[in-house]
């Protein structure tokens, strides 16, 4: 079954060419032209991704990222012409997985589609859980269940905020630049702002570290890029 795909955005023109190429891509394609209406068929229609325009009538594509989000984990990539990084930001702090902005390039926007409904269906269902966890002070990765706690209480975390944290605990001590991440991490090889690394990793410290100005876990490599350092639990280090 082909996985269905909503785009919501009041210019037709936007619309008409993503529902083609996605089309032409073998997806199922739904759409809406306002705020309101992309928010009913979200929650109505089950899609497997959302393309959300910002600016829209009746509601704007902020207020419809969060409300999908206090329901649903489905993807979602905002499309918008403002390249502000405060837009960026709002968009991840409200859950949003991806960012492409307009005039955009329809391979690499097809490129996020891909990556982003690769991601959502490489083993994000939750199986039965186990002792698979990986441990640092308060704070405990189930790489079962997918969840980050602190202290005991769970850690709201995006689906990228979550894959970056696990992909570097799990590489204890190893440097990578924000390349290797975006590659690795938001699987895109040639595509791209660099800066939506950082701005994850800032998301991170915040809701992580016991003082986000002196990070203890996700440290910079001057000039180089990103490591995790930690210690299980017992204090033995990880190797």
């Amino acid at each position: 079954m082909a996985e269905k795909i909503l785009v919501v955005d009041d210019e037709t023109k936007i619309v008409d060419i993503l529902t083609y190429n996605l089309q032409k891509a073998g997806y199922e394609t739904i759409e809406a032209h306002d705020g309101e209406a992309g928010l009913k068929m979200a929650l109505e229609e089950n899609p497997d991704l959302v393309m959300l325009d910002i600016m829209m009538p009746k509601m704007d594509g902020y207020e419809v990222c969060r409300q999908i989000r206090l329901q649903s984990q489905v993807p979602i990539i905002m499309l918008t012409a403002r390249v502000e990084e405060t837009d960026k930001v709002l968009s991840f702090e409200l859950g949003a997985d991806d960012y492409v902005t307009k005039p955009f390039n329809i391979r690499e926007t097809m490129a996020r589609v891909m990556a982003n409904l690769r991601r959502s269906s490489g083993g994000l269902a939750k199986e039965q859980q186990t002792n698979n966890k990986l441990v640092f002070g308060e704070v405990e990765i189930d790489l079962d269940m997918h969840e980050v706690t602190r202290g005991g209480v769970l850690v709201e975390l995006t689906r990228r905020e979550y894959e970056l944290v696990k992909f570097l605990a799990q590489r204890n001590n190893q440097v990578f630049s924000r390349e290797q991440l975006f590659e690795k991490v938001w699987c895109y090889e040639h595509f791209g702002d660099m800066r939506t690394v950082d701005v994850t990793v800032r998301r991170l410290r915040a809701k992580l570290e016991p003082d986000d100005t002196e990070p203890t876990y996700i440290l910079t490599k001057r000039k180089v890029g990103y490591y995790f350092t930690r210690e299980f639990g017992d204090g033995t280090p990880n190797e």
